[in-house]
């Protein structure tokens, strides 16, 4: 029998996840964003598990790593 072949394609997209279910992961999110734990929760509940869209809830642009403070959240902000 053959090994099977290991990928990375499922960490990827595992990263690309927030789990609100899960401490460790809430817990770095949170000091990540510089937010609370409870409102790392409420973001995933919001806007769904995707991290780009938890971080840009939470105030922070997934991406460049920079505020949203005083920027526009309409055009012009990649996704």
């Amino acid at each position: 029998m053959a090994a099977s072949k290991k990928t990375t394609r499922g960490r990827k997209q595992d990263r690309a996840r927030v789990a609100g279910g899960q401490n460790y992961e809430v817990s770095y999110e949170s000091k990540k964003t510089g937010r609370s734990a409870s409102a790392v929760k409420k973001a995933v509940k919001k806007v769904g598990n995707a991290r780009k869209r938890v971080e840009k809830r939470l105030g922070r642009c997934a991406g460049d790593g920079r505020p949203l403070i005083g920027r526009t959240l309409g055009a012009g902000v990649a996704d």
